[in-house]
């Protein structure tokens, strides 16, 4: 079973009988860019690298390629026991960040730059942000980063980032996710009987409950960025905010795929319709963790 089914534990029969896989849905990655992986088969569509200008697909750091993998990854190295959620999207990859998983807010801007100017060229319905900073008051570049952000829902783009991992304390929730248009999404924090508090907490600066939304973060298995290169293992493992990010954006992929002709604010409102409250307080969990049955629905 896929790490990520069995960690919602919602998966349904639309999605196992092969309906909707998020076929011919493009997602936006902005990330540390993609490495090659026999999981993406031929649907990494487009890449873009902002820092180097470099033309050939790479990842120097592989969080990127981890993201890709659970969003779209098809299991194939595995036999289909770790595939990503919509295992038939599209795959459009900005590399905004570098070897080291740090970037610069101006990379950033130019790359929500390049999504917004290629949206219809490769059908791009999703922009997952799985980056975010600390918001500083006053500071310029970071407004500039939420208009973009904004501009690109404005556009009807769904836009979908991360809450940060600098909780559990209060007003943690990172930058564009503070943002009161877009879909924030915090980790939840437990599994296999462990527990690591680190997801952002609101509220945000504006008062805003967030995150929206929360999703299996922790020790979260997907694709190795080194391993056609390094000769490593296929799949790796991962934890923070990131990781629950890519889960949301797969599971639009496969609504999207069912209801081509929703709006990202009818996404939404059933997304946040359809979340099982898990107990938390509302500026830890949102709305709850995702029912992908129901939101299927």
């Amino acid at each position: 079973m896929n790490f990520v089914k069995e960690s919602i534990n919602y998966w349904c029969d639309d999605v196992e009988q092969n309906k909707y896989l998020g076929q011919g849905i493009g997602v936006a990655v902005l990330d540390t860019g993609v490495n090659v992986h026999i999981d993406f088969d031929s649907r990494i569509v487009a890449f873009k690298d902002v820092l180097n200008n470099k033309s050939k697909i790479y990842d120097d750091n592989g969080h990127g390629t981890h993201v890709c993998g659970i969003i779209g990854g098809s299991g194939r190295v595995s036999g289909g026991i770790y595939g990503g959620i919509a295992p038939k999207c599209n795959l459009i990859v900005v590399k905004v960040l570098d070897e080291k998983g740090n970037g610069m807010v101006v990379n950033v801007l130019k790359g929500l730059k390049w999504v917004e100017e290629n949206r219809e060229k490769y059908n791009i319905r999703i922009v997952n942000v799985s980056v975010g900073t600390l918001p500083t008051a006053g500071n310029k570049e970071e407004r500039m980063l939420l208009e973009a952000v904004d501009r690109l829902w404005d556009l009807g783009l769904i836009v979908i980032a991360a809450a940060g991992n600098y909780g559990p304390k209060e007003g943690t929730i990172t930058t564009p996710g503070v943002s009161k248009k877009l879909i924030t999404v915090g980790a939840l924090e437990e599994r296999e009987g462990r527990k690591k508090s680190y997801s952002g907490r609101g509220p945000t600066w504006e008062c805003v409950c967030k995150p929206d939304v929360i999703a299996p973060g922790t020790f979260i298995i997907s694709c190795n960025g080194n391993y056609m290169n390094a000769k490593q293992k296929p799949y790796t493992r991962k934890s923070g905010t990131s990781m629950s990010t890519p889960v949301i954006s797969g599971a639009v992929a496969l609504l999207l795929s069912k209801y081509p002709c929703l709006t990202n604010v009818e996404v939404k409102l059933k997304l946040l319709e359809s979340c099982e409250d898990m107990g938390f307080s509302r500026n830890h969990q949102g709305r709850g963790m995702l029912n992908l049955e129901k939101f299927l629905q």
